[in-house]
């Protein structure tokens, strides 16, 4: 059974920046899409940005294009998430996902493992 931990997340001031990270463990990392989904209170699940299995392809919820950037090492077996210029609507829990498809996905019910995930808060 595959398992996420996600780290950095935290209490940050408009306009400041964060980053996240996901550690994945009993999986062939190399071979899953990751992604990152946020849920703020009372919203739904939403997709944020996805990488693919090389790191070379990415994809960005319209919201933070140009803010956040997705990057992975897999020789560590981890994906970051960097965060910059956040907005108090950027607030939200951050999960980290891994899907074992060929192609970036931005649908939750692709993805196969999640983490628990991690606390984001923007102060305006």
């Amino acid at each position: 059974q595959g398992q996420l931990v996600e780290s950095g997340g935290g209490l940050v001031q408009a306009g400041g920046s964060l980053r996240l990270s996901c550690v994945a463990s009993e999986v062939a990392f190399r071979l899953y899409v990751m992604g990152w989904f946020r849920q703020a209170p009372g919203k739904e699940r939403e997709f944020v940005a996805a990488i693919n299995w090389s790191g070379h392809n990415t994809d960005y919820a319209e919201p933070v294009k140009g803010r956040f950037t997705l990057a992975r090492d897999n020789a560590k077996d981890t994906v970051y998430l960097q965060m910059n210029s956040l907005q108090p609507d950027d607030t939200a829990v951050y999960y980290c996902a891994a899907a074992r498809k060929p192609n970036l996905e931005d649908v939750a019910q692709e993805y196969d493992y999640w983490g628990q995930g991690t606390q984001v808060t923007v102060s305006s």
